[in-house]
């Protein structure tokens, strides 16, 4: 019996060890992608002669910012791409994935999701939920989606018809992670067959990559199989739980200045921005970024495998592969979800004594029930939990910056649900 779990019920004892057992081989499997996203990592630092002078930033207008410019390099290297856009500005993922929208589309394209309808703040940018100005319907640019077939997979077959049926389709974006939907989180594999596929039947189509989540979680990235235009968060994954702000975009030279002007101004685009006093986090945030996620995961498949041992209906199961940080579990009913989800904030480092309660928050339709007691309001790579009050009650468990801590909130959430 481990000392840190010896005030604990016999019963959920008994199913820690259990889990333990069950999960050690999985766990190894997650150190070797941190050892190989770790040495790629380092290998650019090295490579780039990154030095205290880059960590510094800028002021003003953020002209010749050697340390922004040398991170865009190194984030254009990882990835693969052309160029890099890393920016303390942008100030969400959704903020990056409109940026790529706004400055790529132009009125009368399309944008149509080969992986069903986005999740909710996206809507709100395309203007299919809400009541919001400066949408993308208000810029004429329309929008279409191929639903997903009952499994959670891409239709293939509906969405050749659907690709090429419409000659205005300027761009077919791609959303690695579930979201609020049941469905499984897309593997890199999976989504290597849809960039095979839209460039067969949509060649003219820019290929955009929502990777929200999904950053150091597997040794490859989307970027490396074809796609033009991809965006993530900074207080997920790539930031390596010390970036305080920010989102990036990585892709195609011309595509990235596209959405440099859309950001900025046309002229300076992306050579305007100042990041005092940000870049010392970005560059930690990035070298960590690979051991963080790591951990993150850890703590995900040790939820999952203990949560099955409870009986409930997790995805993705314990060993299933990952691909983002997002644990779901079924609840059923709303009383659980919510006991769980305040226990996670009890056992959080931030906001401990604060009791969380459902309620409507902006760019959501539900109830939004949240636990985030986190250093970074927001931050999604530390633990977190979240989830719309609707059937069937679904809790989105994320993060985690120590297994070990995962490993105490998840178990301690478990005990004041289902022990008490």
């Amino acid at each position: 019996m481990s000392k840190w779990s010896e005030d604990l019920p016999k019963d959920l004892q008994n199913k820690i060890e259990i889990v333990d057992e069950k999960i050690s081989s999985k766990l190894e499997d997650i150190t070797e992608i941190v050892l190989n996203n770790q040495r790629r990592v380092l290998e650019l630092f090295r490579k780039h002669h990154v030095a205290e002078e880059d960590l510094v930033g800028s002021t003003g207008y953020g002209y010749d910012d050697i340390g922004r410019d040398k991170l865009d390099a190194m984030f254009a290297d990882y990835f693969k791409t052309e160029d890099a856009m890393v920016r303390p500005q942008l100030t969400s993922g959704t903020h990056a994935i409109s940026t790529a929208f706004f400055g790529v589309l132009r009125p009368h394209d399309t944008l149509h999701y080969l992986t069903g309808m986005p999740y909710d703040t996206i809507q709100e940018v395309i203007g299919v939920a809400g009541d919001n100005p400066g949408t993308l319907e208000e810029h004429l640019i329309n929008f279409s989606y191929t639903p997903l077939l009952d499994n959670g997979k891409v239709d293939y077959k509906r969405a050749k018809e659907d690709l090429q049926k419409d000659s205005s389709i300027k761009m077919v974006a791609i959303q690695r992670s579930r979201g609020y939907s049941s469905r499984d989180s897309f593997v890199v594999s999976e989504i290597a067959e849809m960039i095979k596929f839209v460039k067969k039947y949509a060649p003219q189509a820019i290929i955009f990559i929502d990777n929200c989540y999904g950053e150091f979680t597997e040794t490859e990235e989307p970027t490396f199989y074809g796609a033009d235009l991809m965006a993530g968060s900074l207080y997920k994954n790539a930031g390596g739980g010390i970036a305080k702000t920010g989102a990036f975009l990585v892709g195609n030279k011309d595509l990235i200045d596209r959405c440099g002007a859309r950001f900025i101004v046309p002229g300076a685009g992306k050579n305007e921005g100042a990041t005092y006093p940000f870049m010392r986090d970005f560059y930690e945030g990035f070298f960590l970024a690979p051991n963080v996620t790591g951990e993150a995961i850890k703590g995900s498949i040790y939820a999952a495998a203990l949560l099955e041992e409870m009986g409930m209906d997790v995805s993705p199961s314990w060993d299933a592969p990952r691909t983002d940080l997002v644990q779901t579990v079924n609840f059923g009913n709303p009383d659980a979800m919510v006991k769980f989800c305040a226990a996670i904030q009890h056992n959080s480092p931030m906001n401990a004594y604060v009791e969380p309660v459902p309620s409507y928050m902006d760019g959501y339709e539900d109830k939004i029930i949240m636990a985030s007691g986190s250093f970074t309001e927001g931050s999604t790579i530390e633990l977190s939990s979240d989830g719309p009050l609707r059937e069937p009650y679904t809790l989105y468990i994320q993060g985690g910056l120590t297994y070990a801590h995962v490993k105490i909130a998840i178990t301690k959430a478990v005990l004041e649900t289902f022990y008490k």
